[in-house]
């Protein structure tokens, strides 16, 4: 009897198949769950660019870069970090910067999310026809919070100029998590932080009227 057990072999296809089907399942959210994260890899590239451009053509969140560029020579060159940098970052329901720089809420929240309804909050409403998306239509699920805006003096314009100093201007992400939905729970991964994501470009006249 114990001879006909060891050599029977019912039910070795249905033991193969639960192996198979186990690592099959395993590598196929895998691939979703990734998939997934390279999506959102995608959506802070286009976000951060779409917030630098806007950061370039709006009046700055760091309201005292207007008058930081010195006026001593008049037409003269201004100097590499003759300024700041000027650092906003927004936190705790209110925003702040570095060097004294006066945060604007205004001018984040037009940053953050274009042109439509300006209040302090993460909320994302669709912009309607004719206005310019903000970041967090981009990036779905972005929060305020994890905006940098930083204003640089790398030695462009010249002094007393009209339209205020031209500063480099980097629009960054701070303190983003990927939550793996599917191999979280079966293999245990733990959240995944995304890089810092950032786009840089040179200021232009700086004012909410631009094109």
């Amino acid at each position: 009897m114990l001879k006909l057990f060891i050599r029977s072999e019912d039910g070795a296809t249905m033991v193969e198949l639960a192996i198979a089907l186990t690592l099959l399942l395993v590598l196929t959210l895998g691939f979703v769950d990734f998939g997934f994260a390279f999506y959102q890899w995608n959506a802070a590239t286009k976000a951060v660019q779409v917030g630098a451009r806007l950061a370039s053509i709006s009046d700055p969140v760091a309201s005292a870069l207007a008058t930081a560029a010195p006026t001593s020579n008049p037409g003269a060159p201004v100097a590499a970090g003759a300024y700041g940098p000027f650092v906003c970052t927004y936190s705790a329901g209110a925003g702040s910067c570095t060097n004294g720089g006066t945060f604007s809420a205004a001018a984040f929240s037009r940053i953050f999310r274009g042109d439509t309804a300006n209040t302090n909050d993460d909320t994302c409403p669709s912009p309607a026809n004719g206005q310019r998306p903000g970041m967090c239509q981009f990036f779905p699920g972005l929060q305020r919070a994890n905006v940098v805006v930083t204003y640089t003096a790398t030695g462009l314009g010249y002094q007393t100029r009209l339209g205020g100093p031209v500063p480099t201007i980097t629009v960054s992400l701070q303190n983003i998590n990927f939550q793996f939905f599917f191999l979280g729970g079966l293999l245990g991964f733990s959240n995944l932080t995304v890089p810092s994501m950032l786009s840089t470009v040179t200021g232009e006249d700086l004012k909410s009227t631009s094109p």
